[in-house]
């Protein structure tokens, strides 16, 4: 898990709030770490490094 932490704020309608906490809950898992992982996720697929490995593969990159 990441060292630091920021916020990230979405708008979404109401119904798919609601439909997406129910699926987590019933995976056992909270809304924060789905989010976590679709976003891992999403920039895997498009080949985007961050963190450690991007600061590896570019030295200017913080």
């Amino acid at each position: 898990m990441e060292a630091k932490t920021a916020r990230l704020t979405v708008l979404i309608d109401p119904a798919k709030k609601k439909a997406f906490e129910d699926l987590c809950a019933a995976q056992d898992l909270n809304t924060s770490q789905v989010v976590r992982q679709l976003i891992r996720d999403y920039l895997a697929k498009h080949g985007v490094e961050y963190g450690d490995a991007a600061s590896r593969a570019n030295p200017r990159v913080k």
